[in-house]
């Protein structure tokens, strides 16, 4: 009988506790996130990656329910801004997951700044967006590394002893990781012969394509995003230009592929993550379980959503405390945290992460090698 009564009063206490979690407010997790627009594959990506996680990871902490609340920035630093001033103003969330892209962050960061909340960029690799603040974090390498790493697989690998660039003069990523490349790639021997930049949502690059052309490179660099990589690739190919094509992590969509076609086979980039490299329990259950349940392969877009969110929730957990400044100082403490993507460290405000390199072969991006920091 007592045995009995232990086991209800237990049953019992369990079920209040549980109520007790489900009762209580939600703790307010915001997503600033490029969901429309321009770069709407990264958003889109990012929110898939956030929807999961939360399946693998219970959406609790510190006894309370989490909830994501999420506002599209539409690939506009104006709605960025105004979808951080909204999620901190309005819904009072604890922290902010976005922008994706480094321009969007540079618009956003500086008022999560002001208002004393964190923000990590899942992908925000411009050093500008960190630099010089205590609020903003990010959960990816930053472009001087991708950029060195670009240019020694150039220079090292294939051989190239002189390239074109081709760049998005409107974005800030874009501009930031060609000169990285080019300043590596200088200093390695080798020389840039010709640079020419494009604008985001420009159609015809024919102009810069026959400079490039005219200048006879070993190689062409395109650090932009995937729908421009894809447009200027195809007109390449059309203009006969045969060098192989080296890009960045904006390459990483499957809209690259689609739009790109037969142009884009063999181009190499600079990427986040592949799912053989997975090298965590938690990575190997969220490629399983993703695809399971979108039918397609994981992304880095994805993971680096999810590392992003587990980061959060870790801080949380360790700050014992909903307090943005000590949710801030427990980001900051991060070390050998274990994410989807692999283990994470932040160092002023920088996650130290390892670069893979990826080729697109049979319309499938594949993974070729990965280079520690």
């Amino acid at each position: 009988m007592r045995r009995i009564l232990g086991f209800v009063f237990v049953l019992a206490v369990l079920l209040s506790l549980a109520l007790s979690a489900a009762g209580a407010e939600p703790i307010k997790i915001g997503c600033n996130l490029e969901m429309t627009g321009g770069t709407a594959a990264y958003g889109q990506m990012a929110w898939e990656g956030l929807e999961l996680i939360q399946e693998l990871v219970k959406p609790e902490v510190l006894g309370r329910p989490v909830k994501l609340v999420v506002v599209d920035n539409k690939t506009d630093r104006v709605e960025a801004a105004n979808a951080t001033s909204r999620l901190i103003e309005k819904e009072k969330v604890v922290a902010i997951i976005g922008p994706m892209i480094s321009g969007n962050m540079l618009a956003a960061g500086p008022i999560a700044e002001k208002y004393g909340i964190p923000i990590i960029g899942p992908s925000t690799t411009n050093p500008l967006t960190t630099q010089g603040k205590q609020y903003v974090f990010r959960a990816c390498f930053i472009d001087p590394f991708q950029g060195t790493i670009a240019a020694k697989f150039a220079y090292n690998n294939l051989k190239a002893r002189t390239a074109a660039i081709i760049s998005d003069i409107s974005q800030d990523y874009c501009v930031a990781l060609g000169n990285f490349f080019a300043r590596e790639f200088t200093r390695l021997g080798g020389k840039v012969v010709t640079t020419v930049y494009l604008r985001t949502g420009d159609q015809d690059f024919s102009a810069q394509l026959t400079a490039i052309k005219n200048s006879n490179p070993d190689l062409i660099y395109m650090p932009n995003y995937y729908q421009e990589i894809a447009l200027a690739a195809r007109q390449a190919r059309d203009l006969g230009l045969k060098q192989p094509i080296l890009s960045g992590d904006g390459a990483d969509a499957p809209e690259l592929i689609q739009i790109g076609g037969p142009a884009v086979e063999g181009l190499m980039h600079t990427a986040f993550w592949h799912e053989k490299a997975a090298v965590t329990e938690l990575g190997k259950k969220y490629i399983e379980k993703y695809r399971a349940k979108y039918g397609k392969a994981p992304n880095a877009f994805g993971a680096l959503a999810a590392d992003s969110y587990l980061i959060l929730l870790d801080a949380i957990k360790r700050a014992n405390s909903v307090d943005p400044k000590k949710i801030r100082d427990a980001i900051e403490a991060t070390s050998g945290l274990q994410v989807v993507t692999g283990p994470v460290t932040i160092e002023n405000g920088d996650a130290i992460k390892p670069i893979v390199i990826r080729r697109v072969e049979k319309g499938e991006f594949q993974y070729l090698d990965i280079v520690q920091p």
